[in-house]
């Protein structure tokens, strides 16, 4: 039996982008990716100051009018405690927070 090959993290996030895109009937919802790394010190430290924050979620979905959070992992992966303190922050304020591991997933928060 061949075994299947476990999609990363970043492959999930783009094939939940892709497909968002090219089924989205109301032009109004939007997704969007927020980057939270850089590549070395001196560019981390940059975007830092220019509002950088650890543990933010991959994505943020409007979503005919709701803000929705999305936390992409793959089937091993598990959040940070940064990441755990920003969804808890989210769901403080009211706003959705939904960790996702599959377009299925997400397929599911969204139709």
């Amino acid at each position: 039996m061949k075994r299947e090959m476990q999609k990363s993290e970043s492959k999930i996030q783009q094939e939940i982008v892709v497909w968002y895109r090219n089924n989205n009937l109301n032009n109004n919802n939007i997704i969007f990716s927020v980057p939270n790394e850089g590549k070395n010190a001196k560019e981390q430290m940059f975007k830092k100051a220019t509002g950088m924050l650890s543990g933010v979620s991959d994505l943020i979905c409007i979503h005919n009018g709701e803000v929705i959070f999305i936390e992409c992992k793959d089937s091993n992966g598990r959040q940070s405690d940064k990441q755990v303190k920003f969804e808890e922050i989210i769901k403080s304020q009211g706003f959705r927070y939904c960790l996702v591991r599959s377009l299925e997933d997400f397929k599911k928060i969204i139709l």
